[in-house]
């Protein structure tokens, strides 16, 4: 029988001739593949090592913050200025954001937390602030119940401020400075000697400083401490274990 008649019967069938691919080509395939995939299994292997050194790192840092309560507060170093622990806070009449005038004498018996900032040009210093009210109890549970800041900015632009930032703790007008320069708060400032820095000062009952904390001063100019690692220095102050 012909090629042609032999050819002619299978296209009559329906049939197409299939061509198997060559056992050249059967193992330049895999060959192939394996040469794209062996990048991707390198790369996933450095991936896979990263991740694993980077939540060991995370681990005994979590580890080393949560076996010592001094691990939170030294991630933000402070100077200590003058008036210190143990000497009488001066005296502290202000007018305040809420209607009247603070009178520091007034709160004998209760101990004050003192918060000197910048003012209205420093945001991170409202935030600070916004952060203490939302975390009252924290304070509460150190028996910190008064809390007030001060900054030297004029009272009806303080009382805009936080009117604007829903806050309702007491801000006082320091604006001749006097109480600043009394306290040495405007010492510790990016601004010069015109602005408070980022000073926090506990008054105990009896009207004498427990605890100070200057976190503005050179170098690091620190104007926001997250509330963990406040709270962790003011205990770790209170109780003796930090200046």
């Amino acid at each position: 029988m012909s090629t042609r008649t032999t050819q002619g019967k299978q296209a009559k069938k329906g049939q197409t001739p299939s061509k198997k691919p060559s056992s050249a080509r059967q193992r330049r395939r895999p060959a192939h593949e394996r040469r794209l995939l062996r990048p991707l299994l390198i790369l996933a292997a450095v991936i896979g090592a990263a991740v694993v050194v980077l939540a060991a790192i995370f681990f005994l840092n979590n580890a080393n913050t949560s076996s010592s309560g001094g691990g939170q507060a030294n991630q933000y170093p402070y100077q200590v200025g003058s008036p210190g622990v143990g000497a009488q806070a001066p005296a502290i009449v202000l007018p305040s954001t809420i209607g009247k005038t603070f009178d520091l004498a007034a709160m004998h018996g209760k101990t004050v937390l003192l918060y000197f900032q910048e003012g209205i040009t420093c945001e991170p210093c409202w935030t600070q602030l916004k952060d203490i009210q939302s975390n009252a109890h924290e304070f509460q549970a150190l028996g910190i119940y008064a809390i007030v800041s001060i900054t030297t900015d004029p009272l009806n632009t303080l009382q805009q401020k936080v009117a604007d930032e829903g806050i309702t703790i007491p801000v006082l007008s320091d604006q001749n400075l006097a109480v600043s320069t009394a306290y040495n708060a405007n010492q510790y400032g990016m601004m010069g000697t015109s602005r408070d820095g980022h000073t926090f000062i506990i008054v105990g009952p009896d009207g004498r400083i427990t605890w100070r904390a200057d976190y503005g001063g050179a170098p690091n100019y620190t104007m926001y401490v997250p509330i963990p690692n406040l709270i962790a220095a003011i205990r770790g102050g209170i109780n003796g274990s930090s200046s």
